[in-house]
């Protein structure tokens, strides 16, 4: 297992542009880099830009993966460069996407259903729109995927769907029944699990076989009145147990690369500290929104969200508004990286994962 970086998250990755961003992330320790859309590497699709990120990742001995975009056609309008690289042709935009990454070897492709939204509550994600339900939304992305699918064994590529703020794993795993595991896999994001009521470990237990890439980050999340706030904190410093996930994903993928989605600097993206993502746990809407999760696992989600709620009473852990009133710029933002970094290679030698040639090879395994 390797240990790379969000391309669109690393440190001033806007002003380093994604070469220098690759540079920047070996310097930074990191194995590999994963641009959140190929059209993070060129908005154009330039082929020679987009070679020349390849064999600079190939000069560095860096992964590179990729991603295309949101393929639930109601959450399509919110990315019209997609629809526009293809001349207005969206699935014309989608299929010159997958060519481009096709051409220089970048095989597996993220893909996501949606993406998270301003509001409070459970407006924050599409899941609970009033316009369209979320059954309707499911379907229309589960017709959609059906269209890249011939377009994506032409190509030879993998598309990969996220474990996003919005949909289940439940909900993912028929996707992939649907439309067929020689097409569509899953990235697993091991903070968002938690934001639907599940548990991290049972949900990495649940989609294991079907992860081909990864998003590592770790949650604070703390019971409040209405249910949980969340919000994404550096590895080892929230509630997910890696150890626990890492020995699970490293049976089916050893190879698999481990790319962590860190906080950005506040200046560089313009952003300004609010309150965590409230999961409105004790909402009837809510639970009657989630009908895959079972008793006991919202009984042992809760209990882990417990524990970590008193931490944070007794002091032990800090609270969101201490975590927010402190500056979040580039040095803390690479201080996360390298804590992460830190605490993910400490589990890695403790399980016996290799984390170096044999798993590059396909080799690695948990002694």
């Amino acid at each position: 297992m390797r240990i790379g970086i969000d391309g669109r998250k690393i440190p001033a990755a806007k002003s380093k542009g994604p070469v220098g961003s690759l540079d920047h992330a070996g310097s930074l320790g990191m194995e590999g880099v994963f641009f959140r859309t190929i059209l993070d590497v060129s908005p154009e699709l330039d082929r020679g830009m987009i070679r020349e990120v390849r064999q600079r990742a190939d000069e560095l001995g860096l992964y590179l993966e990729a991603g295309l975009g949101k393929v639930n056609p109601y959450a399509l309008p919110e990315t019209p460069e997609v629809r526009a690289i293809g001349g207005g042709d969206t699935l014309l935009g989608f299929r010159r996407m997958m060519e481009a990454c096709a051409e220089v070897d970048i095989r597996e492709l993220w893909i996501s259903t949606a993406g998270a939204k301003p509001y409070k509550g459970r407006f924050g994600t599409d899941r609970f729109r009033t316009d369209v339900s979320w059954e309707e939304q499911l379907e229309a992305t589960r017709r959609f995927l059906l269209k890249l699918k011939p377009i994506a064994l032409e190509l030879g590529v993998h598309l990969n769907l996220e474990t996003h703020e919005e949909i289940t794993t439940f909900e993912i795993l028929r996707l992939i029944e649907a439309v067929g595991d020689d097409v569509i896999g899953i990235v697993f994001d091991t903070a968002n699990v938690l934001i639907r009521g599940e548990h991290p470990v049972m949900a990495a237990k649940r989609i294991a076989p079907f992860v081909r890439q990864t998003h590592l980050k770790d949650a604070y999340v703390e019971l409040v009145d209405g249910g949980a706030y969340q919000k994404a904190v550096h590895c080892g410093a929230g509630l997910v147990d890696f150890p626990a996930v890492l020995q699970e994903l490293n049976k089916y993928n050893p190879g698999l690369h481990l790319t962590f989605e860190n906080d950005v600097p506040r200046s560089e993206w313009g952003i300004l500290p609010g309150e965590p993502h409230l999961i409105e746990l004790y909402d009837p809407e809510w639970i009657a929104g989630h009908p895959d999760l079972s008793r006991e696992e919202f009984a042992a989600y809760f209990e882990l969200v417990r524990g970590y709620t008193e931490r944070i009473r007794t002091g032990e852990v800090k609270t969101w508004q201490q975590l927010n009133a402190e500056p979040f710029e580039y040095a803390e933002a690479v201080q996360w990286i390298e804590s992460s970094r830190r605490h993910i290679d400490d589990i890695c030698r403790k399980l016996g994962i290799s984390r170096e040639g044999e798993a590059a090879a396909g080799i690695c395994r948990v002694d």
